[in-house]
């Protein structure tokens, strides 16, 4: 398997797991656990289940030098907020409003990566993110008769340039463009929990879950859309590049739409067929393109 082939694969799956994040969180919520718990669940529990399984199954070293610390503390932090103020805008808009609107983040990747790194946005690129974008759009069932909150929106674009910021960082800052990946997605949850810690005043405002059930679906929002979608979405920047792996997110709502209909009945309408077929399109464009030298 060749390096770009092995990239999109990887970009796929990171996307097709981080997709499955409202299956596990939307039942925390529903149960009363608040949004700085709930990401301090995640965040603990995945630095955990992960940082056992690099030191005893993978055995590998998690020492990092004094000049990747500030680095790794900065994506981390990045990475964190991204989540926490995507999960404060659905207090202000909708949820599948707010996940449309934070697909602006491919385009901020490649404005960012065409104004200080000097990649050249082809006709192909503009195409998929046109693509992509329109088919999001048309996956979007909001209310009728609602107006946007703007605070809200502002909270939103934020979470897009925070992911966005952290995507271009992975590939670009010197000082951990070559360090181990595993070793890198650790210390990015493990800075990031940082920002729950501080949230929660040091976890005197962390709110207990009694019930087995809740501890599951805790861990499962660790595995799933946390350990493996920054596994998958580090090796997928590493091998083809911010840009691609930032417009293979378009799989995420894809993955959504497939649980909906099958776990919770959701119906499939025409509209949202076109936009699975714009969205597929628009990265089958990506996937396809020829690289230049």
């Amino acid at each position: 398997m060749n390096r770009r082939v092995k990239g999109i694969l990887n970009g796929a799956i990171a996307s097709a797991s981080y997709g499955t994040n409202p299956l596990f969180a939307l039942p925390l919520f529903a149960a009363g656990i608040g949004v700085n718990s709930v990401l301090f669940y995640r965040y603990a529990l995945a630095v955990v289940i992960y940082g056992l399984w690099l030191k005893f199954v993978k055995k590998t070293a998690l020492n990092i030098s004094r000049k990747e610390f500030l680095p790794l503390l900065i994506l981390g932090i990045f990475f964190s907020l991204s989540s926490l103020t995507l999960y404060d805008a659905f207090n202000y808009i909708e949820a599948g409003i707010a996940c449309t609107i934070l697909f602006i983040y491919p385009v901020l990747v490649a404005v960012i990566m065409a104004l200080f790194f000097k990649e050249k946005i082809t006709k192909t690129v503009i195409s998929s993110i046109l693509l992509t974008s329109a088919g999001i759009i048309l996956l979007y069932k909001g209310k009728t008769g609602l107006s946007l909150n703007l605070y809200g929106v502002g909270i939103v674009f934020l979470s897009a340039l925070l992911y966005a910021l952290y995507i271009v960082g992975v590939k670009n800052i010197k000082a951990v463009k070559h360090i181990n990946r595993a070793k890198m997605s650790f210390y990015v949850m493990l800075f990031g929990l940082l920002v729950y810690i501080v949230n929660l005043k040091f976890c005197t405002q962390l709110q207990i879950m009694d019930k087995p059930y809740l501890w599951l679906l805790a861990i499962g929002l660790s595995i799933f859309p946390t350990i493996i979608s920054l596994e998958t979405i580090t090796i997928s920047i590493k091998l083809v590049g911010s840009t691609t792996t930032a417009i293979l997110g378009a799989l995420e709502p894809l993955t959504a739409i497939f649980f909906g209909v099958l776990v919770f009945h959701e119906q499939l309408t025409v509209r949202i067929c076109m936009g699975v077929a714009l969205i597929l399109l628009g990265v089958l464009l990506i996937v396809t393109r020829k690289k230049k030298s």
